[in-house]
């Protein structure tokens, strides 16, 4: 007997997340230059100043293992949210957050929803479980709470929302996120997943870490991979009730965010000049682009993060001219949208030079 065949069917049946391409990775195969990605949805600033000075003072205590409590980082962001330190739970990226949701409340036989074009991690963070997922059909590409709240049943345990979403770029205001929380069972553990919440205008901010309290089924999940630039580094966090949070923390890997991801974290929350500066690159960028996409009569979803999702014919095949043109893109066709491709937002010149070459693309 092949010795694989003793994992459990739900393990080798789990699908692996495909990142976007690296640029090393189309050097070598094309053997190109000057190659652009515009497929993860990066910081195209790069990290802060502030974080990187931090980075470079930590070096000589890289023989040492970090704060497994990251205290530092946990004051920080309680000081910076408002929050008492142990309703925080650091991971590495937020990835490992969510999948440490999953692990605390999911088994074989329970099941968890989620909204059909949501973020890959969700279904195979259940899965890997051997739990049951349950895709909602999605509602102008995005979530349907009023369907989400119907496939609750007995046993539902957790319930997946990516706000803003990833990869439609769709949102929910906080009025109905507030509205669908009241409904949600006490049983039932809803997982806020903010990602690209930094990126977001203020009125349209959540403030979802002043509702734990309120709630203590409602686990909030945040990233220094997007805005704050540290993607390489992988910190993430959840903010949720202190009980929740200590069974997260059981099941969390020691030393599981290292000592450059840490003190970088604490560096790039304080910097705000940084963070504004990329929002507002982001906004310039956004505008840039879409018009861009309207010049060229392309359909595309309305973003609240810093990407955007775009129809276009024979969307493979574009992506692979993209690709010979040396610019990375994304395509989604895992997320159900065999026909759209995802375009992170990028410097202006990036952006300029996306639009020149999908122009040219599709005149070919």
């Amino acid at each position: 007997m092949d010795v694989c065949e003793l994992s459990p069917g739900y393990v080798r049946a789990i699908a692996p997340y495909q990142p976007g391409k690296p640029i090393s990775e189309l050097e070598r195969e094309l053997g190109l230059r000057e190659v652009i990605k515009l497929a993860s949805n990066e910081n195209p600033l790069g990290p802060s100043p502030r974080a990187l000075a931090a980075v470079r003072e930590a070096l000589p205590e890289l023989a040492r293992y970090p704060d497994g409590n990251g205290f530092e980082l946990k004051r920080t962001l309680s000081r910076k949210l408002g929050v008492t330190m142990d309703q925080v739970v650091l991971g590495n990226g937020s990835n490992d957050v969510l999948e440490l949701v999953a692990r605390v409340f999911l088994a074989p036989g329970l099941c968890a929803v989620y909204s059909q074009h949501a973020f890959a991690v969700y279904p195979l963070a259940v899965q890997a479980i051997g739990a049951q997922g349950i895709e909602v059909p999605a509602r102008d590409y995005g979530h349907d709470l009023e369907a989400m709240l119907d496939a609750i049943e007995e046993h539902t345990r957790l319930v997946f929302i990516a706000n803003p979403n990833n990869p439609t770029g769709t949102l929910v205001s906080p009025p109905q996120l507030l509205a669908f929380l009241r409904r949600v069972p006490p049983t039932v553990v809803v997982v806020l997943d903010e990602a690209y919440y930094e990126y977001l205008p203020q009125d349209m901010k959540s403030h979802s870490e002043t509702w734990i309290g309120e709630f203590p089924n409602l686990v909030v999940t945040r990233t220094f991979s997007k805005v704050y630039g540290l993607a390489a580094l992988r910190v993430g966090y959840a903010l949720a009730s202190p009980r929740v949070a200590d069974l997260m923390n059981r099941l969390r890997q020691p030393f599981n965010v290292n000592t450059l991801g840490q003190v970088a974290a604490v560096a790039a929350l304080e910097d705000t000049e940084f963070v504004a500066k990329s929002v507002a690159l982001n906004r310039a960028g956004m505008i840039q682009i879409t018009a861009g996409l309207m010049e060229l009569d392309l359909a595309f979803i309305p973003s609240y993060g810093n990407f955007v999702c775009f129809r276009v014919g024979n969307a493979d095949g574009v992506y692979q001219k993209l690709l010979r043109k040396g610019v990375i893109v994304r395509p989604v066709t895992s997320y159900g949208l065999p026909e759209h491709l995802r375009v992170s937002v990028g410097l202006e010149s990036e952006n300029a030079r996306f639009l020149t070459a999908l122009r040219e693309v599709l005149a070919e």
